[in-house]
């Protein structure tokens, strides 16, 4: 009986290790952080999200073996801890085992059952708590990251396609300043672009090209700017 409640708890540890694993090796593939831990918590626990973002996963031959493995990991996890938390709670098997050795005085076996289930809550909540701990998993993900990042096939900068599929409205596009612009003689930082979601990622002005510019950058006719932001507003200025 004790045996099952330690498998039982290895097994939620597990499952919280395999979780942060799955995320960590779908960000190496190029794939935000934010969608990387929920799409590797909906591949372990089979909850089948079809969102938009999900067709990044499934696009990729990388993301697709990484979400096989967690999907194979996360039924097989779930088998065993239903058969383990059965046991734990199973009369007949407690019944036989009425020495419990975590419990300093006799119980009636009736009432162990409700024991192993507070036992198990307290564990969870504990291994929970253990999880969430900013410190700590912030220095589990930079461990494993570590070691993840040594499978050079797994890393995988994010493509301008999936940028693009994943931004919401949002791209890469050019403003031309032409004689009738309000941008016309204002700096980047009086034009206000910030403001509007446009970051300028760089300046053509004639043969010239200056990426990252300064905010104290002044607009001129005839420049082009490359933009980074949303396309309606893109459109509004050009």
């Amino acid at each position: 009986m004790l045996t099952n409640l330690i498998l039982f708890l290895s097994f939620v540890v597990c499952s919280f290790i395999v979780v942060r694993i799955g995320a960590i090796a779908f960000q190496l593939t190029g794939v935000s952080w934010p969608l990387a831990k929920f799409q590797s918590l909906s591949c372990f626990t089979g909850t089948g999200f079809t969102t938009r973002e999900s067709e990044l996963i499934t696009s990729d031959p990388r993301r697709r073996r990484i979400a096989t493995i967690l999907i194979v990991l996360g039924h097989a996890g779930l088998v065993s801890m239903i058969a383990t938390f059965a046991n734990t709670i199973r009369p007949s098997a407690i019944k036989e085992k009425l020495a419990v050795p975590y419990l300093p005085f006799d119980v009636p076996y009736q009432i162990l059952p409700w024991v192993n289930i507070g036992v198990i809550a307290v564990g969870v909540y504990v291994i929970y708590r253990v999880f969430t701990n900013a410190n700590f998993v912030k220095k589990m993900t930079r461990k494993m990251r570590r070691l993840l990042v040594r499978q050079s096939d797994v890393v995988r900068p994010v493509t301008f396609e999936e940028l693009m599929f994943v931004s919401g409205g949002f791209g890469i596009s050019r403003i031309s300043i032409n004689r009738k612009n309000s941008l016309i003689g204002k700096t980047l930082r009086e034009s206000r672009l910030r403001r509007k979601n446009i970051t300028v990622l760089a300046i053509e002005r004639k043969e010239t090209t200056t990426a990252n510019p300064p905010a104290d950058s002044i607009l001129r006719e005839g420049d082009e700017l490359i933009c980074f932001g949303n396309l309606d507003r893109m459109k509004e200025i050009s």
